[in-house]
């Protein structure tokens, strides 16, 4: 998505209140919506990447997840199955399950409703090379070791720790 693309603006409750264009909302420091996917491969292994340079937001930093933000009026289902399938460059993929939402708030004006998918990538990836600068498939234990390592995207980490919890409760 470019910087004019228009973004739902949502309240704290995730009730839409206005539109906005991506720069502008990214500016101002409006909350708005983002679909955050954890891509498997066919052994289990989680997709890793670290985003370009050129990235709007948290350029250069690893993340666990692909995703993005949602357009205006697109639902985050729709939104977690296009941005997985142009992040990980592949078409096909099934659709990715639902696990749970959160708000993500940075403490510093940046604050997004944030939806946690996780769906099985079993075709050859081929990650967009304005996105995507490295990538690899890295068993999980390899990915939890690397946590205190790599620089990771805080919103990712956010969504990464609060899975971890999902997962724990059940």
């Amino acid at each position: 998505m470019s910087a004019d693309e228009i973004l739902d603006i949502v309240d704290e409750h995730d009730r839409v209140v206005g539109r906005s264009a991506r720069g502008e909302a990214y500016a101002r420091g409006l909350r708005h919506r983002c679909v955050f996917v954890l891509a498997r491969d066919a052994e289990d292994r989680i997709f890793v990447h670290r985003r370009t340079a050129a990235k709007l937001v948290f350029p250069s930093l690893y993340d666990m997840f692909v995703g993005g933000v949602v357009g205006a009026g697109e639902a985050y289902d729709t939104a977690a199955l296009r941005e997985a399938e142009e992040e990980l460059g592949v078409t096909g993929l099934p659709s990715p399950r639902f696990l749970f939402k959160f708000l993500y708030d940075d403490g510093a004006g940046r604050s997004w409703w944030s939806a946690v998918y996780e769906v099985r990538c079993e075709l050859p990836v081929r990650p967009q090379a304005e996105e995507v600068a490295w990538h690899a498939f890295l068993p999980e234990d390899e990915v939890e070791r690397r946590l205190a390592d790599w620089e990771w995207v805080p919103d990712g980490l956010a969504a990464y720790e609060r899975l971890r919890a999902f997962r724990a409760t059940g």
